[in-house]
């Protein structure tokens, strides 16, 4: 079975896409900073790397069929300061430019390298994007995490001089019973208050955790898919929408809905709360043109998977 070197495989996604890879027989092999944080197990083995002085394990690329490459801080961790916006990008930007070195450098029989993306890419929805959704070819948006993402793509875009097939997969909210955005959308429900942020209204493009892990799997199994392709669900919902159906389904009707205003949420997030209130309805209409099947299309079989027990 073929050997994929992971970046970022330790991370919420990560770790479910090594259990996915190791299940279906894959060898896995995921670059950490620090081996000795970790045991090898059967079908999945660590080796090093280090960002800052870009030096990479040459026996891990050597071994290596595809990268899937995962790496970046995490966007909603902490508050934006600059010095935490040059994290963010150069986090994605490096690791990239480490891959693309080492690729060069280093005798190795990589076929394909899939990449992560996000749909911070696009802008806030227009007329046009709340009818038909956003499509790969529409342009980064100029604020901040559309730059970054246009600049995360572009710094990976090299492989394919060579001879490496590319995919970006701009991944939307990513819903997991392991944390991210849905342990901060349970965290007021459980205390009886359903946060419904700003006025509701702008809708969240959003994909089940084992659906990305799977699209992943599908982009590395599919040698005619290139380019970048949104790995979103195919039937996004409103900010209201997903948090009423969190709070039903974890407390039935015992809760409060209550409309978090907008510059309260300017106020504890500062710039990041551009984000918490952008719409963006994202297409998945791409990806599902090149066969890919959706477990969870729709929110209620999301979550009812997500958060059962």
């Amino acid at each position: 079975m073929a050997t994929i070197l992971i970046t970022g495989g330790t991370g919420m996604i990560g770790t479910r896409l090594t259990a996915m890879l190791a299940d279906k027989g894959y060898e896995v092999i995921i670059l950490t900073r620090d081996t000795t944080k970790y045991t090898p197990s059967p079908g999945i083995s660590y080796a090093s790397w280090n960002i800052d002085a870009q030096a990479i394990d040459r026996d891990a690329i050597g071994k290596a069929d595809h990268i899937i490459h995962l790496a970046g801080a995490g966007v909603a961790d902490k508050r934006w300061s600059q010095a935490r916006k040059q994290e963010i990008l150069r986090s994605r930007t490096e690791s990239s430019a480490l891959i693309v070195k080492a690729l060069k450098e280093y005798p190795n029989k990589v076929q394909s390298v899939i990449s992560s993306s996000a749909i911070g890419w696009y802008g806030p929805d227009t007329a046009s994007s709340l009818k038909e959704g956003f499509t790969e070819d529409a342009p980064a948006d100029a604020a901040f995490l559309g730059e970054t993402c246009r600049q995360w793509e572009a710094s990976i875009e090299p492989v394919t001089g060579l001879g490496k097939r590319l995919v970006k997969l701009r991944t939307g909210i990513v819903l997991s019973d392991r944390g991210g955005a849905l342990a901060e959308f349970r965290k007021p429900v459980m205390g009886g208050v359903a946060a419904i942020l700003g006025n509701g209204n702008q809708v969240v493009s959003w994909i089940h955790v084992d659906d990305l892990c799977r699209m992943f799997l599908f982009a590395v199994e599919n040698h005619s898919m290139a380019g970048a392709y949104n790995a979103v669900a195919p039937h996004p919902v409103t900010n209201k929408t997903l948090t009423l159906h969190i709070a039903q389904k974890l407390r039935g009707r015992f809760y409060i809905p209550v409309y978090v205003p907008a510059f309260v949420l300017k106020v504890v997030l500062g710039e990041m709360s551009i984000e918490v209130l952008k719409s963006a309805n994202v297409s998945a209409r791409k990806i599902q043109q090149a066969g890919f099947d959706f477990s969870y299309p729709v929110i209620d079989k999301a979550l009812d998977h997500l958060l059962a027990g």
